[in-house]
């Protein structure tokens, strides 16, 4: 009887090794199935966690490739020049002469919007949106520097577009520019 209760007990346990858990199953456990990345899981065992290692595989979302080896054709930094005040360090990389470096990078000036990187393909297409409020300017510069493609290499300007506006003469925004 003990030998039928053993056998019955490590199907049910390798069963379980095979299957992948709902959402909720790793809610139970601890895991957010969305967010937990199966490289993750291979790092448990630097912290004694070796148990965790297989319910944390069976939770996990396959990695990605790594965003360091993601570029992009072309990108659009999006910002408000109303808004510089808050993000002094993003007035700083715009300002300077550092967006020259990024022929395939654009700067549009769009009311009320913090700082935002939208990442487009060659198609035109936006892949990704980035807040880059608590960037510093150094960071916006590696960003790019390893983010966009360097297909563009040769030219040497970038491109600034500007909202459209009223022809009131008063407003905030054309008193503003950069």
């Amino acid at each position: 009887m003990q030998k039928l209760v053993f056998f019955t007990l490590l199907a049910i346990g390798s069963q379980q090794i095979h299957a992948e858990f709902t959402a909720a199953d790793c809610r139970e456990l601890g895991f957010i199935k969305a967010q937990l990345m199966c490289s993750s899981c291979d790092k448990l065992d630097d912290f004694g966690l070796e148990t965790l290692k297989t319910p944390c595989k069976q939770c996990c979302t396959l990695d990605q490739q790594p965003a360091a080896q993601r570029t992009y054709a072309k990108a659009i930094l999006e910002v408000c020049t109303c808004k510089f005040r808050a993000y002094p360090q993003i007035q700083a990389f715009i300002q300077s002469g550092r967006p020259a470096k990024f022929p395939n990078l654009q700067i549009k000036y769009v009311r009320g919007l913090d700082p935002v990187v939208k990442l487009l393909d060659a198609a035109g297409k936006v892949q990704e949106t980035l807040s880059i409020t608590k960037w510093n300017t150094d960071t916006v510069e590696e960003f790019f520097e390893t983010h966009l493609s360097k297909d563009g290499k040769g030219k040497s300007s970038y491109s600034v577009v500007e909202e459209a506006v009223d022809d009131d003469d008063d407003d905030y925004l054309l008193t503003n520019k950069v």
